[in-house]
């Protein structure tokens, strides 16, 4: 993760919210470091947008805290694989509400638990929980929903190998305007070399994409990002 010039009440405060990621990371089973790829993903696209360097700080702050209402919550559907039931989709989508709490109890401050809140908000307004729709969404939203997504795409869990790159941004490209903010897509395509785009995908497991149905790989789009 980049290194920053914070105050050493920052610093702390950093390291604890490193460590709630860690648990996070650990509770859904990913394979390598999962909250902190995101956070160097997100901060690059802001970088890139010219974002405000206290924006970008909350914005780093909601990656490593966007799943601690997973953890609260513990079911056992988010460790398992496949798609998930109508019920368990629906007590799902709590999670973003019961995160931005546990942010608020971890004294994160209110902008990076409102990204919390809307980090599953969707470009066509079908996302959770508030079905905000395109610029309703902060920006720093769709660049944390966006970069949660590649993240989760090109790593691997117990239940299935990570995509490929090329894999990955295929399907964020047909999940734009869709899902995905087509700014920030194309924003994400143009970064140049950063080490966390790199896929942990193995060369002997590759992800059989072409021959799936539309639906079929919707639902396997789901599964990777739930």
């Amino acid at each position: 993760m980049p290194r920053y010039h914070d105050s050493e009440d920052d610093r702390a405060a950093r390291e604890a919210y490193l460590q709630l990621a860690t648990a996070a990371d650990r509770f859904e089973q990913y394979a390598n470091p999962h909250a902190v790829r995101i956070a160097a993903i997100a901060d690059a696209l802001a970088e890139g947008f010219h974002m405000a360097a206290h924006d970008r700080k909350s914005l780093r702050t909601a990656a490593l805290m966007h799943d601690l209402g997973e953890v609260a919550m513990e079911r056992d559907y988010i460790q398992r694989a496949g798609s998930l039931t109508d019920e368990e989709r629906t007590d799902l989508a709590r999670h973003p509400i019961i995160g931005e709490q546990e942010a608020a109890r971890a004294s994160a401050d209110r902008a990076a638990q409102l990204l919390v809140r809307w980090h599953h908000e969707w470009w066509n307004g079908s996302g959770y929980p508030d079905a905000l729709r395109q610029n309703e969404i902060p920006l720093a939203a769709r660049i944390l929903r966006l970069a949660d997504s590649y993240a989760a795409l090109t790593d691997a869990r117990p239940f299935r190998p990570a995509m490929s790159e090329a894999e990955a941004r295929e399907q964020i490209v047909e999940r734009a305007a869709i899902e995905f903010d087509p700014a920030v897509v194309t924003a994400l395509l143009s970064l140049g070399e950063l080490e966390e785009l790199r896929s942990f995908a193995k060369p002997a497991e590759p992800l059989a994409m072409a021959t799936t149905t539309s639906d079929e790989g919707w639902n396997l789009f789901s599964s990777f990002t739930k």
